[in-house]
């Protein structure tokens, strides 16, 4: 990590100078960019310890500062997802232009405005309590965006191997949907996918008697599947949902019975459930519809709660403050890096800018909402790591 930190420019808010020296790195998945380097640098001026942990190809940073009592630990991603077409943007993607008391660049939302107001945070905190209890880290990854293989998954089977511990984790994730703070994520479901191949034989469609249809046989089994009720949710979690994503079957020609038929789906699943229940329940039908079936599984992760305790209260109190609403806490949306995170034990939220244009064409955030989103983390590690907040 020895790239020349880029100059910013002190005439802005610490965090939108911040936010757009990391939004300049096109750190498309898998690719970090620098980012982690320049965070680095900020975090070591602080005293804190910088450790590499490096995966294949993907960049994880741990920095801590603190021996001892509870760690609060910072966490994100500086990976972004891919721009789509240059020109479709307004301003290029990767050139962040203020317009319209707003952010514009690859990134600005998803998740590079939640890390520069980590850091700033981090700068305040420790300038006003040099002392303060319990530790203080960040976790940064640039493998969440993508197959998040050898990112916070392995980060985390590190972790548990040498008997490091995560007492809360924050994660700048854009939690926020109508106005900033309206919302916090408190957990989040699980999700579990399936290819489901189908095997029949080919024939030609005028004479259906030589062939096999394996189309035909799939569709009462997986309308079966989509209309099931897998469970009725509970007080934290909506009920699951099953959903095919892709169907693929044919040569192309209209006149061929095909000989296979994949589809693949997905179920986001709810505390009432785990992937060995669903799993089984699929396997059965398909074996009761007597289908020549093969099934290739993937689980992304298992669902998260984080129940109410000193996280949920610290940040909830902290976007009262600052907002004057009590925040909705949530389970909605898709998965994050907090499914892993949480498996340490770990009280795991996620506090971020507003989530509308994030993976979009002219993704952005609120200006405004930069320096609010730096108070509020401050505010949680005033509650969580000094005595007396006051």
């Amino acid at each position: 990590m020895s790239q020349t930190p880029p100059r910013l420019d002190t005439s802005q808010p610490a965090e939108l100078a911040l936010l757009k020296a990391l939004v300049e790195r096109p750190s498309v998945t898998p690719a970090d960019a620098g980012c982690q380097a320049m965070l680095a640098e900020r975090l070591s001026a602080l005293g804190f310890q910088i450790e590499s942990l490096p995966f294949g190809e993907v960049s994880n940073l741990w920095a801590t500062r603190g021996q001892h009592g509870p760690t609060l630990c910072f966490a994100g991603h500086t990976d972004v997802v891919p721009p789509g077409p240059a020109e479709r943007w307004t301003s290029p993607p990767f050139e962040p232009t203020e317009r319209d008391g707003h952010l514009f660049g690859r990134g600005a939302a998803d998740m590079k405005s939640g890390l520069a107001s980590m850091i700033v945070a981090m700068e305040r905190f420790v300038a006003a309590h040099p002392d303060h209890a319990g530790r203080l880290a960040m976790l940064l990854t640039s493998d969440e965006e993508g197959p998040a293989r050898d990112g916070i998954r392995r980060v985390v089977e590190h972790f548990a191997e040498r008997g490091e511990t995560i007492d809360y984790c924050v994660i700048g994730e854009c939690s926020s949907v109508e106005s900033f703070g309206d919302r916090i994520m408190v957990g989040r479901r699980g999700s579990i996918g399936a290819t489901l191949t189908v095997l029949g034989r080919q024939g030609h469609v005028a004479y259906p008697h030589l062939a096999d249809n394996p189309i035909h046989h799939a569709l009462g089994a997986l309308d079966e599947l989509a209309q099931m009720t897998w469970d009725s949710g509970n007080d934290d979690f909506p009920p699951t949902s099953f959903q095919i994503t892709n169907v693929r079957a044919g040569t192309g020609a209209t006149n061929v019975i095909p000989g296979t038929a994949e589809f693949d789906f997905n179920l986001r699943y709810s505390t009432e459930l785990d992937a060995a229940t669903i799993r089984q329940r699929v396997v059965d039908l398909l074996d009761a519809k007597r289908l020549n079936y093969q099934l290739d599984w993937w689980l992304s992760g298992e669902p998260f709660l984080t129940r109410p305790g000193n996280l949920r209260a610290a940040s909830v109190e902290a976007l009262q403050v600052e907002t004057g609403q009590t925040p909705t806490e949530s389970t909605a949306g898709g998965t994050s890096d907090g499914r892993f995170i949480a498996q340490l034990g770990t009280e795991v939220v996620e506090i971020g800018p507003i989530n509308a244009t994030i993976h979009q064409i002219d993704e952005c955030v609120r200006v405004d909402d930069l320096p609010r989103l730096t108070r509020v983390y401050e505010a949680v590690m005033q509650r969580l790591l000094i005595a007396d907040p006051a």
